[in-house]
């Protein structure tokens, strides 16, 4: 079957930067409750999940409005420090760039459906040189007005976005959480990225097509073949 359009998440996708979320948040918990997250938290309640949701399990209360704007700007703040310690490290993930030309110069829609927020995608923008790829109008991210993942919405949104049905996308996920937003969402096609060794486990998940180590092993004959 032919795709007509590709819709990525982005942090663990097209940026490596799992690691450097994960320190920000386990700073951001000592500075909250005195002590970092542990492995397993980080691996529970930190990958995969939007601020909202942890900032409610570190306090044990829901956050919103300007409380949960304060916190978010201090985490972020922090996240995006790391990012430019990196230098020229802080770049997109291996094979990113090569699969982005492709499918530019091939004339495929792309759109990225993330839990991130608005301010970290105008960092992105600035950083990782996006527009070369993207409007920053197909850009999906957490604006507080939509649920985010698990639930589909971002999803649906971005595909709306593209001006095509989710069962005629490729949707392209790193964590379990977004994975199963792009089947609720009815996406055409789900390929999983991940080391080789969690390729097993990836399969075995409920909608999941196809498994990659790199994007430039994504499957991009579906969308022009």
């Amino acid at each position: 079957m032919r795709y007509k359009g590709i819709i990525f998440d982005f942090n663990g996708v097209l940026l490596w930067d799992t690691p450097l979320q994960s320190e920000s948040w386990c700073r951001y918990a000592e500075h909250l409750r005195g002590k970092r997250f542990s492995e397993q938290e980080v691996a529970e309640h930190v990958i995969g999940r939007d601020n909202r949701y942890i900032l409610h399990y570190l306090t044990g209360r829901v956050i919103n409005g300007q409380e949960l704007e304060i916190h978010t700007d201090h985490k972020e703040t922090l996240y995006r420090n790391l990012c430019l310690e990196q230098g020229p490290n802080f770049q997109l993930s291996p094979g990113a760039p090569q699969l982005l030309d492709e499918l530019t110069a091939r004339g495929v829609r792309r759109a990225i459906a993330s839990s991130a927020g608005k301010e970290n995608f105008l960092f992105y923008f600035l950083h990782l040189d996006l527009s070369r790829w993207f409007d920053f109008d197909d850009v999906i991210y957490d604006d507080d007005r939509i649920a985010t993942k698990p639930a589909p919405d971002a999803y649906l949104k971005a595909a709306d976005r593209l001006g095509l049905p989710p069962a005629a996308c490729v949707a392209v996920e790193d964590s379990l959480h977004g994975i199963q937003a792009a089947r609720s969402a009815g996406m055409g096609y789900i390929v999983a990225l991940g080391e080789a060794e969690q390729h097993p486990r990836l399969l075995q998940i409920e909608g999941v097509d196809y498994t990659v180590e790199t994007l430039n092993q994504v499957p991009v004959r579906f969308l022009y073949g």
